[in-house]
């Protein structure tokens, strides 16, 4: 069919000519498309401002032989202006963006999208500091892709925890004796904030210190970066600041839709953004509606 819809996160756009963009998003319903948005860096484009990173919108794409053609876009979610006001959220969503472009080279389903809405959505309202929204994220865009870490049981062989020897290749905490010499170790805190991030539990996440918050990232930053075999340029870059400064959403940037959809299951005791993201990374995506979220 040459016509086709699908609600769509912008992860980045690229210049094309004079006034086109090679837009890259992940959809709902189709992964992740890379399709051409023509004549939107002229100021009198009516969609241009819509099509944006960090952008929720309802597309209508005309397939082509290499690239489809971006014909209508809608906004859903209009996170981009709150979260480019914050240079910590700004970061956080870089490293999203960029994590959620490189899972989706093989593969992007549902629980993905779900998961980037919401922590996007978290980030915009300023729900949870932004390092441990994106940490959050990080986690569970792992664990969706089959990379689930472990902070309590042996990886490796399964015997029950706690174990503190935490080995990012074998896939989280390991048993003393299938630990390899010099492993490093985990005191509880971090251990308990690492599944704490996973799971969605902001309570105990919004309630650790600095220096817990600190090491656990490290933690993440390493794990996901093994997984994906390369580093993310944007991790860098993250301000760990800890001043969250909550922007408040601007009138109906939020369809109602898009706050009823149940986070997937994979995702979540809460919302991982605490709900942004949906429990943000701490909950699960807040969904856009069947538009289409989190860390979390």
């Amino acid at each position: 069919m040459p016509l086709y819809r699908d609600e769509c996160v912008v992860l980045r756009t690229h210049k094309l000519g004079e006034a086109d963009r090679i837009v890259t998003m992940l959809s709902r319903q189709h992964g992740k498309i890379r399709a051409v948005a023509k004549g939107v860096r002229r100021t009198a484009s009516k969609f241009g401002s819509r099509l944006e990173p960090f952008m929720v919108v309802d597309a209508q794409f005309y397939e082509g032989r290499s690239l489809d053609i971006v014909t209508q876009a809608e906004s859903l979610g209009s996170y981009g202006a709150q979260i480019v006001a914050d240079y910590g959220a700004y970061t956080a969503a870089s490293a999203m963006v960029e994590t959620a472009d490189r899972l989706s080279e093989a593969d992007a389903g549902l629980q993905q999208y779900l998961l980037l809405v919401g922590a996007l959505r978290s980030l915009a309202r300023g729900e949870h500091v932004t390092s441990a929204t994106l940490d959050s994220y990080l986690l569970r865009a792992m664990s969706i892709a089959g990379w689930a870490p472990s902070f309590r049981d042996c990886a490796v062989t399964g015997e029950p925890g706690p174990h503190s020897a935490f080995v990012v290749q074998l896939g989280g905490v390991v048993a003393d004796h299938a630990a390899p010499p010099g492993t490093p170790r985990l005191d509880p805190d971090t251990l308990q904030l690492l599944g704490s991030l996973l799971a969605g539990d902001w309570s105990t996440v919004d309630a650790s210190d600095e220096r817990t918050r600190s090491r656990a990232s490290g933690v993440v930053a390493a794990y996901a970066q093994w997984h994906l075999e390369r580093s993310l340029r944007s991790l860098p870059h993250v301000d760990r600041t800890e001043h969250p400064s909550p922007v408040h959403p601007t009138p109906g940037g939020v369809p109602a839709a898009v706050a009823a959809t149940p986070a997937p299951t994979l995702l979540e005791p809460s919302d991982p953004s605490g709900n942004a993201t949906g429990n943000t990374p701490g909950h699960a995506p807040d969904q856009p509606s069947d538009h289409g979220g989190t860390p979390a």
